[in-house]
């Protein structure tokens, strides 16, 4: 059932992150859009499905570890430090953040680019207004001894175990 929501989940809110808001951004210039496959539109491409790769492998984790769903409304039952989760914090906003740039590259937009750095904000603060204090009540000392040794955006080198 986790499996199912989560996939809800993420046709409604990455999807709207990652689609529908970008294609919104572009349609007034579709016209100019051309994919000419340039080095840039290259990494672009890589940048994107390396997000959406990591927010599936966390989507994943979160179901079937964690007997929840990245929804707020549902959340994991247990703390999920495993996966991703050993490099950063949250490597879910991370791959959404990835899949953003990579289109503001495939695309050549600063507007997407722009929209990115407004998205990041938005999730920076709900991660620091709202996550990080729930959590902390939720799962106490464990959740801070993870903080303490896992950064909240740049992955580390070394895992935490």
């Amino acid at each position: 059932m986790e499996l199912i929501k989560t996939a809800i989940f993420t046709i409604i809110m990455p999807g709207s992150v990652t689609v529908l808001f970008p294609y919104l951004i572009l349609w007034p210039q579709r016209s100019q859009l051309h994919l000419l496959l340039s080095l840039q539109q290259y990494v672009g491409a890589i940048f994107m499905l390396t997000g959406i790769s990591i927010y599936v492998w966390c989507a994943l984790d979160f179901a079937l570890k964690g007997k929840g769903t990245p929804a707020p409304i549902d959340p994991p039952k247990k703390l999920v430090v495993s996966g991703a989760y050993r490099y950063v914090r949250n490597p879910m906003y991370v791959a959404v953040m990835c899949v953003l740039i990579g289109e503001s590259l495939l695309f050549a937009s600063l507007a997407l680019l722009l929209y990115a750095a407004t998205v990041f904000l938005c999730f920076n603060l709900f991660v620091m207004l709202y996550e990080e204090p729930v959590l902390t009540s939720k799962f106490g000392e464990s959740y801070k001894d993870y903080c303490r040794r896992v950064s909240r955006w740049l992955p580390r080198v070394q895992s935490y175990s």
